[in-house]
């Protein structure tokens, strides 16, 4: 069985994010999504849980695929949940030399044990980021294009709080 891990923060999960997902699910057994903490970043839109929540209900309907959350080094949630590979989409230029140097890390501090497997986001896609969503978001500008309606409703229900 092949197990995968696509990790991020999904501040929110975009239909890029989505993309991705809907790749691996056609690709692999089984997809674990996980939601990293990242205490790098201050300002969150959601909490984690509130991330993971969202996110399953996006794949309620979808048996293989599993969402958690974790504060670990990506490369461990992937040991640790029995994953065979770490899913990374891909964008640009320097999201690739990006995901170049993190692979050679993973394999070294997994003695090779998890790979790296690059999708790449259709082209509808491919400039879409949580940041950018957030921004456009709050100018008040419509983002039905780039999300789901139900994060669409999420997000309206934070910004109205």
């Amino acid at each position: 069985m092949t197990r995968v891990l696509y990790p991020g923060s999904f501040d929110p999960i975009t239909k890029g994010h989505m993309n991705i997902v809907d790749q691996a699910i056609n690709l692999f057994d089984s997809v674990v999504i996980a939601v990293m903490h990242n205490p790098a970043k201050k300002e969150n839109m959601f909490t984690v849980e509130e991330r993971v929540n969202l996110i399953k209900e996006l794949y309620k309907d979808h048996p293989n695929v599993e969402v958690i959350s974790s504060m670990d080094a990506t490369v461990d949630v992937a040991i640790n949940n029995n994953c065979n590979a770490i899913i990374r989409g891909l964008r640009s230029l320097t999201d690739y030399d990006y995901e170049v140097q993190m692979n050679q890390f993973n394999k070294e501090i997994s003695n090779n044990r998890v790979s790296t497997i690059c999708l790449f986001a259709d082209k509808e896609y491919q400039f879409v980021s949580s940041s950018m969503v957030k921004e456009i978001f709050s100018l008040n500008k419509d983002i039905s294009r780039y999300v789901d309606e139900s994060v669409i409703k999420k997000m309206q229900e934070k910004k109205n709080f």
